[in-house]
């Protein structure tokens, strides 16, 4: 490889809220051990960008800083190569992140008592955007068949009739489905006819497993995308969620002044010198970065599987499509939810995103979070696998 994707960085004393969660919750935690919890990544970052933001900074004035041609030009340029996505820079609104910026649109697009429809196990920060701001929790539980999940279409039509907004995750955060070109258009069809506003999440969508392809939703047609937002960023791609750098497309006029009066109403306008930076080197430079990365979280998911396969069959942990998260199956132990965090912490050591806070439907599952070192992953199963033997 071109890349290094195996040694070990160390993030202790570096505030990372991932490894600062795994102390909190065992202080005593061993020599070693990993967390593999929070979407961010294990790996060294792409030279190419360190380099290009260590340049920068021996030039650069990192007062109040806007956009730059440059940076929207890369972005364009992204979407297009990457995604058959075709934009104009003045679609783009900057957020501090993309959780932020599905607040705001759901603050600014309906009313508190408004039904937002959600499709679980699906990211837990969709629930935040929607309670937390008194909007009404309508959910649509994909179906799970076999590890595979699919879109419930028939109950969707049926809420969208009286719930006039959808919080859609593409690639879905946790199951990791990459939607089918088909299945968009089926859900579009059903959004079109009951006037839904779509907000679809699709910060993972540079992450697909070799074989399959994702469809941005806003290509599916002129009608979609004149009706929806769509929230983007290099911050999973290339693991830079620091930098507070998100790209907002929204094609609709309309729309994107709403959503900006909206931030402008509580002053989260982005200010980030590095973060344009960041972005632009990242999707100028670093596409082979990427690309190498995706190949070791395709290894590390095949790791996972054969190892319940062979070791554990009772478990189920079925291949990713896209995101580096594998959502794995411990119903069969029969362990409530709680008893299932108790066994992963204090007598695995395993320090993953318990299933249940992405829903209900989430309980008896974990979220495993693929982007390390293999020798990582290998050692985590490791620790599992002892401690599966000692319960037997």
């Amino acid at each position: 490889m071109k890349y290094d994707f195996a040694t070990r960085v160390n993030r202790q004393g570096q505030g990372s809220y991932k490894w600062e969660d795994m102390y909190s919750k065992k202080a005593d935690v061993s020599e070693g051990v990993v967390p593999l919890s929070v979407a961010d990544m294990e790996f060294h970052h792409p030279k190419k960008l360190i380099d290009g933001l260590c340049e920068h900074l021996r030039k650069a004035i990192l007062g109040y800083t806007g956009a730059t041609d440059n940076y929207r030009e890369a972005v364009v340029n992204w979407m297009k190569k990457r995604h058959n996505f075709e934009i104009e820079k003045d679609w783009i609104v900057n957020t501090a992140g993309v959780v932020p910026a599905f607040f705001n649109a759901i603050r600014k697009f309906t009313k508190e008592g408004d039904g937002i429809i959600v499709m679980s196990p699906v990211y837990y920060p969709f629930y935040n955007a929607i309670n937390l701001q008194n909007r009404k929790l309508v959910d649509c539980p994909l179906i799970e068949k076999n590890g595979y999940y699919t879109i419930d279409y028939e109950l969707f039509d049926e809420l969208s009739k009286t719930n006039k907004v959808l919080l859609f995750c593409s690639p879905h955060n946790p199951v990791g489905r990459v939607w089918k070109k088909e299945e968009l258009q089926k859900l579009a069809n059903i959004i079109k006819k009951n006037n839904v506003l779509l907000l679809c999440d699709e910060i993972h969508f540079d992450l697909i497993m070799p074989g399959f392809e994702h469809t941005v939703f806003q290509t599916i047609d002129e009608e979609i995308s004149n009706n929806m937002v769509t929230f983007t960023a290099p911050s999973k791609s290339f693991n830079i969620a620091g930098m507070g750098m998100s790209n907002i497309i929204i094609k609709n006029e309309k729309l994107r002044e709403q959503f900006i009066e909206g931030i402008k109403a509580i002053s989260a306008n982005p200010s980030t010198a590095i973060g344009y930076k960041a972005c632009e080197i990242a999707y100028s430079e670093c596409e082979d970065w990427l690309d190498e990365c995706i190949s070791v979280i395709d290894k590390n998911q095949r790791l996972v599987h054969e190892f319940f396969e062979k070791k554990h069959p009772e478990i189920k942990a079925p291949l990713i499509e896209g995101t580096y998260l594998q959502w794995i199956d411990f119903r069969s132990l029969g362990m409530d939810y709680e008893q299932l965090e108790d066994f992963m912490i204090n007598k695995a050591e395993l320090f993953l995103d318990e299933g249940y806070i992405f829903g209900e439907n989430g309980r008896g599952f974990e979220r495993i979070n693929l982007a390390a070192p293999t020798e990582i992953i290998e050692e985590a199963l490791e620790r599992l696998d002892k401690a599966l033997d000692s319960i037997k």
